[in-house]
């Protein structure tokens, strides 16, 4: 199992399937590395200690696994890991170089798995040390495994219900899929489920594909404020300004503005926004107190 604290909170809320390819291969704990090389051009995979070329044992195991999971909602890999790496994994000129690495790329099983599932959250543990990282992977994770109850179930109900909770969410991510989603869920032309689900899994996954601007979630919120701006007072609007603005410039995280509305839900009771998924992506033991999110308009996913 991958240590890190992410996997450790984890372990209560989902069911893990730890696989170390470089063992299923017959490597061995413990074992000598193995790295990436160009070989006439050609990506291979091999244990300079050793001689060993084990490119094709992992292509077939990255293969039979992934053919092998019957559900699964995301991925958490090794960063940097010549088998598991996401991205900036190094390849060398040859087994026995010293040098440094000629370019960077996923590792083998990272980029299979990549291949086969390009719209689940995946990422190592070494990005989700990235607040903005963790949090979208967490959201997406969330999100899908309730989704896949919903697609299990077969019912349109259970999709008008997934579709009205995640009405913020999705606000925050895309607007122009939200409408799409609403659209589909409607079902105004009676399509058979099949059908409709599959549409709705499409648009639900381009939804989510990126982390939502900072801009959006700040739209979020105001339109959430309009549910109690009547029956708040001005020093309340002022103080939830203030952390709006604060949160806009980068000075605070989204946090106390977020908690401010949450405080608002439950003192008017207002049951439509504590059903809203926005407020609570993921259980709240999960949630990490950021102070200042300094990488707040940087795009983490290029």
């Amino acid at each position: 199992m991958i240590s890190s604290p992410v996997v450790v909170k984890l372990k209560k809320h989902v069911d893990f399937l730890p696989v170390c390819p470089e063992v299923e291969i017959g490597l061995g704990v413990p074992r000598n590395p193995v790295r990436i090389v160009l070989d006439k051009g050609d990506h291979r995979l091999v244990q300079p200690s050793s001689g060993k070329d084990v490119t094709e044992d992992m292509k077939s195991f990255c293969s039979n696994f992934l053919d092998s999971i019957d559900e699964v909602d995301g991925f958490i890999l090794k960063f940097r890991s010549p088998s598991c790496g996401l991205k900036d994994v190094k390849v060398y000129p040859s087994a026995g170089s010293h040098g440094g690495a000629v370019e960077k790329i996923s590792g083998y099983f990272g980029g299979a798995v990549l291949g086969r599932y390009p719209f689940h959250p995946v990422e190592d543990e070494g990005r989700l040390r990235n607040a903005r990282i963790k949090e979208h992977f967490l959201t997406k994770l969330f999100t899908f495994a309730a989704f896949r109850k919903v697609k299990s179930e077969g019912s349109i109900k259970d999709l008008i219900n997934f579709h009205a909770q995640n009405k913020f969410l999705l606000m925050a991510y895309n607007q122009a899929e939200l409408q799409k989603l609403g659209e589909i869920a409607a079902n105004r032309e009676k399509r058979p489920w099949k059908e409709l689900i599959s549409d709705y899994e499409n648009h639900l996954y381009s939804a989510l594909s990126r982390a939502p601007r900072y801009t959006s979630t700040i739209n979020v919120l105001m339109h959430a404020l309009g549910f109690f701006s009547d029956q708040l007072s001005s020093r309340e609007k002022a103080l939830f300004f203030d952390w709006v603005q604060k949160y806009r410039e980068g000075r605070a995280s989204v946090c106390p503005a977020i908690n401010m509305i949450r405080s608002w839900i439950v003192r008017f009771e207002d049951g439509y926004l504590m059903s809203q998924t926005f407020f609570e992506p993921y259980p709240e033991d999960l949630i990490e107190i950021n102070p200042v999110e300094s990488h707040l308009r940087e795009d983490l996913w290029k």
